[in-house]
Order: structure tokens, then C-alpha cells, then sequence
């Protein structure tokens, strides 16, 4: 028997006639509407009721299962999620896509359309909070017990427009009318407490004089492929615990009336407030602390809830932090224990460096976190008093004395001798954890040899790897359904859940049929992609155009700049030989700028004036076109990707971890123009060197250069070409009716910089690639070929697998029955 509460009874079996009757008793109970009157967005929503009941029903199961078989779960703890839209998503797993867009035929209501209806939630924004996403899929597809924790952001990072090219930032309100998914618990809700001061007196220390804040849960149902398992995403919302000061407003105390609730409201107002103030750098670690803290009590809450034996928390529960934004959660954990459990400090520490696994994401210096001493204390005094108690112990490990033996100290402290002194947040991620990992082989290499060498040797068996993945259910069946169809009449239903099916498509490779087929579905993923530019971006692209697409966060290690470059090159071409034939060409870019990171905003105003340029010039028509789109987000990913050709993953080697991007675009059957950097290593292994353009210094090369002295100016005397090309930038050629200085930052920052990320370094092999990219591409057989070897071959980097060697080699989690 199958519920639908929304139908007020019972059916015997799921079918069309019954989700019509579901959706429509929504429609008419719920939101009080006729379906005769019922507007897109109506029946939208109760859709989405008719698929949350289903969800709902299976949540509470999967969670009763769990809690009578005393499961030992994993918490996974992370700042972002980026889950996109979640009506397709949901109900493709459910396994009622078909039935509903069957059921809803008959009112005249066409499923694809109301699915536009729905807005992206704003709780992540670029590959960690997808990666996050696409790991709470896997793990309920796999069935393992598992519960996410985030915050509630009631305004995402920023909804993203254009003004004569310059991006602008409007406030991203997607939850102004609320959301069918979310199911607020109120009475689970947890008080944290912030700044205040210490008393140490005889019995322990206390936290006094602080103030309160109430987090209230959200919960978003995470359902699995086939529906069979749910588990869930709890997101908390700061409110204050003193909503209304009625006798400061009575005495005329207006805004001091509600001072308490704007400061409690303020920490989950926006996704990564701007740090570059003092007052945004304490946002964002009283937003950091405020989710652990309310996290690990709901965590306790539950263990105590379901095991009467105490000693047993190690065993039951384990706390993953995806990257070091959660890692206050080690302090918070210690602070409860011995404060408030006076459990020793040992046994303490033995808890919870068996409880914390933690994930890093990044080599970069500056997005290691750092906390400012003074701010540390002001926020959080207990906590700083453990932090020097660990730190203290972890110093006195060094045993031998000396030059070499201080050096190690100071490496290996959790405090960066700076002014003022700093906490580091990695440090002690690495410290309090029993397993670190990275994200790709090369990431995790670079883990142990360049960013951690000292931890590694003090820790020899803590460092792992398990490479990213994403899940083939919303990157390939819910984004590409023209290949999705195909695969599934190929090979059967089987690598939905089994990508490394994927492999069997080798036998087809000179399969006539299958490979008309397959470059037919591309076309339609290009038409269907040029009805959208025309919307997003007034373009009319060619779709037989090479359609080279470089689609993530704007940032100066990603080298959207060298790009650019190479599109100058090609444009130039065109200026000085009209006639020179080579196949047309669409580079699309899409991507967010950081508000406070003002030179990735003029690699963005640089795009837009060459784009600006060349769809405007005779020339250049038919040949060479350039669009940028704007509010980059999971929707217009699914849109993107299924079209690409060519997959820009051309970041200085050493400096991307992973990408995923990297894999979504290769399992949709876009060969990849990229460095030896991140996944792209793998990648290039999977699909054998013959279908990946591979190009540019190694990530040791990158190192010698720059310990030798890499100086541009050298490159820039020596090669006319890039002289031209970087002179024009300078020029104000480009930005017509704007001050010449409008570019000039960007040109400054690769010779007067110093060129971080050695762009001119690798600027003549990526153009050697390209060339090899453009000659394949004139030969549609061979380019098919490769598209498919790369469809073929990537099965490695689903999320499935990566969530089993989270669950075998680091959680030691199980499935259990739901």
C-alpha cells in the first residue's frame, strides 16, 4: 500500500490516475486553488507536495529502520549545498517521472514546463556545495546511513547580472516564497552561546556572560536512486532567543527593540558574506560556529536518544568535514566534553580523533582559513583556551631541540606567527581528525609533499585519497536525456547505478547506428543550448560551431584570462587574413566572481568587451562568436554541458584540486582541453591520451619555475604576439566610450603582478593544443570518436564510487535496511 496523504487515503498501486488525484487534492487542500484557475507555478508546487509526500513516507521509514538497528551513521558537515532544482531530480529518483508527466497530461499541464517554476535554492555556490550535493545523492542511493548538516541561508551568494559587461550583484531571495521541500522542526531546536568570557574556578571552567542564539532545523528529504532509501539534510536558521524588547520599544527604543533579533537574523542572512571588513570576518566565524555548535548537540541529541551506553559515541557516530569551513566543530566537541560531560583530557582527545574525518579541498594559501587571534577571542574565549591546550600538546611531540627541531614547531602549530597572530583552521582539521584526504591522486600527493609534509610525517597512516565523482543521475539521466535513452536501449538500466557500465560502449565505436545516433543527440543538445543563448545572452549561435565552453567560478588559478588570450590570437587571425579558413568557433563562459575579488570581475568586463567585439564585427561572422552567460547555477549547467565540445580545464597545474566540472562535461561526451592539474591527471588516464588535449608545465615544473624566478617580462619582450595582444588589452581599444584604464588591471597583473598563475608561461602550448584541438575537430569522425571514448571511459569518477571508499576504507559504514 502506497500513501498519498495529500489524497486523504490509500492506493493500492501507484499509478497515473492516482498522482493526478494526489496533486490535484494539493492543489485544491493545500493551496486553495481550482485546477481550472491553477497557474504554472500552482501546480508546480503541488507537484512537488504530491512528490514530498512520497518522500516523506520513505524518510520516516528509512529513519525508524536506522534508529531500531542502532546504525553507525555519518554526519556530514558542510558550509554549501548546491542542490539545484529538486522536482525533476526527485522524482527521477522516485522512479515517477514518466507516471507524473503522464498523470498531469490530461489537465493540460506539461511537466517539463512547471519545472522552470521552481528556483534554485541558494545554499551553495560552486564545486564544493555540488560535490556535497552529489555525495548526499550517492549515499542514499547506496543506502548508508547518513545525515547532512548545513546552515539555512536565507539569501544565496547573489544573483548574478551584466551592466555594459560589468558584473552586478542583486540579492539572490529564493526563498521569498518559501519552499515545498523543507519540513521545519522546531522542537529540536538548539541554543548556542557566543563571546561572554571564562571563569576558572575549583570544579572547571565556565562560559559566562555570553549571548544566545536560537538555530532552528530545516530538514530537506535526500531520496535515492530507485526511492528505496531517504535520508536527510538538516539546515539551521538563526533567530534570536529575545525576538522583541517591549520596554526598550515602549520607552521609545525603536531600533534597540529589535537589535537582538536583527544581530541573531544577520549569521544565516547570505552564503559567504564579504570578509575583506572586520565586521564581515566576525560574520563569518560566528556563522561557522554557530553551525557546528547546533549541529553536534542535534548529533549528541540523537546518539543519546538511540544508545543508552555512553562509551559508545566513537563507535556510532563519525563527523566528516568537508573542507576546513566546519572545523571549529573539533573545539566545540572538546568544549562540550570536558566543560560540560568533565570527561579527562585525554580520554577527550581520544574521542574525538576518532570521531572527525576531514576533507581538503584546496592547496591555495589564502582559502586556508585563518582567524585573527583578538577576533578569536572576542568570539569564542573557551574555545581559544583548548585551542592553546591542544596546541601545547601537539608542540610538545617534537621532542629534540635545535634550529631544525623549532622549525618543525612552528610548522606544525595550530597558531601562524603573524600580526596580529592567527588560528589555523586547517591545521587543526589535520590534528583533530583521524583521516585527511584529498580530492584527485596529484591533489593528495601535494597533500603530504608541499602543504602537509611535517603532518605527514607525524602522522604517516592519516593521509589518504578518494577522487571526486558526481552522480550520473542528475549529470547524465536527468541532463541529458537524449543520451540517457540511448544508454539505457544500449546497455540496459544497469550503469544508472553502475556507471563503469559506461565501458561496455566500446563495442559500439564503429557501430554506424549507435554513433549517427549519438552525434544526432549532440545537434539537439547544441539546438536546444542556441534557443537559450538567444534569451540569456541575445546571441545567435552557429550549432555547427566547435562549442568550447569554460563554465565555473571566475578566478585567476582557473585562467579564464588565457582564454581570453587565445580568443584575441584567434581574432587577430581573422583581422590579418580574412580569408584563412578554420572551423567556427563558440567559447561560452559562465561563472561568478567573488563581490570583494575585484580582478576577477575584470577578467569578467574583458570577456564581455571582446565578446562585444567580435559578434559585432563582419569578419568575425560565422567564424568566431563569444557569450558569457549570466547566474551560472546547476539548471544552466544541465543546459550547458550536454552541448559542449571542447571542456576548458586549463587551471595552473598544482593549483585545482580536483574539478568536477572536468568529469561532467567528459561523461557528456566533451573531450577536454586542459594542464596536467587536479583530476584531469585521471582523467587523461581513463580516456587514454589520444582523446584529451593535454598541454603546459606540470605542477613540478610550475614549482621550479617560479623557485628559479619567473619573470614575464622575458616572455613578453621575446614574443611579439602576446606583446600585441596584452598592448591591445591596455589599450582602451576594447572598451570604447570608458576610460582606457578599464582593462588595465588585467594586463598589470601578468607582467607588473608578476603573473601568479603563469598564464604567459603556458600561453604558446595552449595554443599548440588548440591547434591540435581544431584540426580533430575538422575530422567529424574522428571527433565522434573521441567524444564517445570519453563518454566511454569515465565511469571512474561517479560519486557512487567515491561514496563507497568514503564508506569502506574511511566511515567504516555499512548500508542498512530502510
Amino acid at each position: 500500500m502506497t500513501s498519498c496523504p495529500g489524497s486523504f487515503r490509500f492506493v493500492k498501486e501507484t499509478t497515473p490516475d492516482a498522482i493526478r488525484e494526489c496533486a490535484i487534492a494539493h492543489l485544491r487542500f493545500t493551496l486553495a486553488r481550482f485546477p481550472k484557475s491553477a497557474t504554472p507555478r500552482d501546480w508546480w508546487l503541488a507537484t512537488s507536495l504530491m512528490a514530498r509526500d512520497f518522500l516523506v513516507e520513505r524518510l520516516l521509514a528509512t529513519q525508524e529502520a536506522h534508529r531500531a538497528s542502532g546504525v553507525r551513521r555519518v554526519y556530514y558537515l558542510s558550509l554549501e549545498y548546491f542542490l539545484g532544482r529538486l522536482l525533476r531530480q526527485n522524482l527521477l529518483n522516485l522512479g515517477l517521472w514518466d507516471l507524473t508527466s503522464e498523470a498531469l497530461r490530461p489537465v493540460g499541464v506539461d511537466l517539463e514546463e512547471i519545472c522552470q517554476e521552481e528556483a534554485e535554492m541558494g545554499l551553495g555556490n560552486g564545486g564544493l556545495g555540488r560535490l556535497a550535493a552529489c555525495f548526499l545523492e550517492s549515499l542514499a542511493t547506496l543506502g548508508l546511513p547518513a545525515i547532512g548538516y548545513g546552515i539555512h541561508y536565507e539569501f544565496g551568494l547573489f544573483q548574478q547580472d551584466f551592466q555594459r559587461g560589468y558584473q552586478i550583484e542583486r540579492p539572490d531571495d529564493w526563498h521569498r516564497f518559501g519552499t515545498p521541500w523543507e519540513i521545519l522542526h522546531p522542537e529540536l531546536s538548539q541554543t548556542v552561546h557566543l563571546y561572554g568570557r571564562t571563569e576558572h574556578r575549583e570544579g572547571g571552567c565556565y562560559w559566562t556572560d555570553y549571548r544566545d542564539i536560537l538555530g532552528l532545523p530545516f530538514d530537506i528529504p535526500i531520496v535515492g536512486y530507485g526511492g528505496k532509501t531517504v535520508n536527510f539534510l538538516r539546515l539551521w536558521s538563526a533567530k534570536s532567543t529575545k525576538e522583541f524588547d517591549l520596554e526598550a520599544f515602549n520607552r521609545g527604543g525603536y531600533f534597540e527593540a529589535v537589535e537582538e533579533k536583527s544581530f541573531a537574523e544577520s549569521i544565516t542572512k547570505v552564503l559567504y558574506p564579504n570578509d575583506k571588513t572586520e565586521n564581515g570576518k566576525a560574520l563569518r566565524l560566528v556563522q561557522q560556529y554557530f553551525f557546528v555548535a547546533c549541529s553536534l548537540r542535534d548529533i549528541l541529541r540523537r546518539f543519546e536518544a538511540e544508545h543508552r551506553d555512553g562509551t559508545l559515541l566513537p563507535d556510532k557516530v563519525v563527523i566528516h568535514l568537508n573542507d576546513t569551513h566546519p572545523a571549529l566543530a573539533i573545539v566545540e566537541l572538546m568544549r562540550i566534553l570536558i566543560d560540560e560531560k568533565r570527561m579527562a583530557w585525554e580520554k577527550a582527545w581520544d574521542w574525538v580523533t576518532r570521531i572527525f574525518a576531514y576533507t581538503n579541498h584546496t592547496l591555495l594559501p589564502e582559502a586556508l582559513e585563518t582567524w585573527p587571534v583578538p577576533l578569536f577571542h572576542r568570539v569564542l574565549p573557551r574555545h581559544l583556551e583548548i585551542l592553546y591546550e591542544i596546541n601545547r600538546r601537539l608542540l610538545d611531540t617534537v621532542s629534540e631541540t635545535g634550529e631544525a627541531a623549532d622549525a618543525r614547531r612552528r610548522a606544525i602549530s595550530l597558531f601562524e606567527e603573524s600580526h596580529p597572530k592567527a588560528v589555523r583552521m586547517a591545521h587543526l582539521a589535520v590534528v583533530g581528525s583521524f583521516s585527511v584526504n584529498g580530492v584527485s591522486a596529484l591533489h593528495s600527493e601535494l597533500l603530504r609533499s608541499r602543504l602537509f609534509p611535517e603532518f605527514a610525517a607525524l602522522f604517516p597512516g592519516k593521509f589518504r585519497n578518494v577522487t571526486n565523482g558526481i552522480t550520473p543521475r542528475v549529470w547524465l539521466l536527468g541532463a541529458n536525456p537524449g543520451l540517457a535513452s540511448l544508454l539505457t536501449e544500449t546497455l540496459g538500466e544497469g550503469w544508472i547505478t553502475d556507471l563503469s557500465r559506461l565501458e561496455g560502449l566500446r563495442t559500439f565505436l564503429d557501430d554506424a547506428s549507435f554513433r549517427e545516433r549519438y552525434a544526432a543527440i549532440k545537434r539537439a543538445n547544441k539546438l536546444r543550448l542556441a534557443d537559450r543563448l538567444r534569451d540569456w545572452c541575445g546571441l545567435d549561435a552557429d550549432p555547427n560551431a566547435l562549442f568550447d565552453v569554460q563554465v565555473k567560478r571566475i578566478h585567476e588559478y582557473k585562467r579564464q584570462h588565457l582564454n581570453l588570450l587565445h580568443i584575441l590570437w584567434l581574432y587577430r587571425r581573422i583581422l590579418e587574413n580574412p580569408r584563412e579558413e578554420f572551423p567556427p568557433r563558440l567559447f561560452l563562459f559562465a561563472g561568478k566572481a567573488a563581490p570583494g575579488y575585484d580582478l576577477a570581475k575584470c577578467i569578467i568586463k574583458a570577456i564581455h568587451a571582446v565578446a562585444d567585439r567580435i559578434n559585432g564585427d563582419p569578419l568575425a561572422f560565422g567564424r568566431l562568436q563569444v557569450a558569457f552567460v549570466p547566474n551560472y547555477g546547476v539548471w544552466r549547467a544541465s543546459l550547458i554541458i550536454p552541448a559542449a565540445d571542447l571542456s576548458e580545464q586549463i587551471s595552473t597545474a598544482g593549483k585545482e584540486a580536483s574539478g568536477t566540472g572536468n568529469m561532467k562535461l567528459a561523461l557528456n561526451g566533451a573531450v577536454t582541453i586542459g594542464t596536467l592539474d587536479g583530476a584531469n591527471v585521471e582523467i587523461r588516464e581513463a580516456v587514454g591520451p589520444e582523446n584529451i588535449f593535454i598541454f603546459g608545465l606540470t605542477a613540478e615544473e610550475v614549482a621550479d619555475r617560479v623557485q628559479k624566478g619567473y619573470n614575464p617580462w622575458e616572455i613578453y619582450e621575446a614574443d611579439p604576439e602576446i606583446r600585441a595582444i596584452l598592448d591591445w588589452i591596455g589599450s582602451g581599444d576594447l572598451t570604447p566610450g570608458e576610460p582606457a584604464s578599464v582593462l588595465a588591471p588585467l594586463r598589470s597583473s601578468l607582467l607588473e603582478g608578476g603573473d601568479p598563475f603563469l598564464v604567459l608561461a603556458d600561453f604558446a602550448a595552449y595554443l599548440a593544443a588548440q591547434r591540435q584541438a581544431e584540426r580533430a575537430y575538422r575530422d567529424k569522425s574522428r571527433w565522434l570518436s573521441m567524444a564517445v571514448q570519453n563518454t566511454a571511459s569515465v565511469g571512474r569518477f561517479s560519486s557512487d564510487r567515491a561514496i563507497r571508499e568514503y564508506a569502506e576504507g574511511i566511515w567504516r559504514i555499512a548500508p542498512a535496511a530502510g
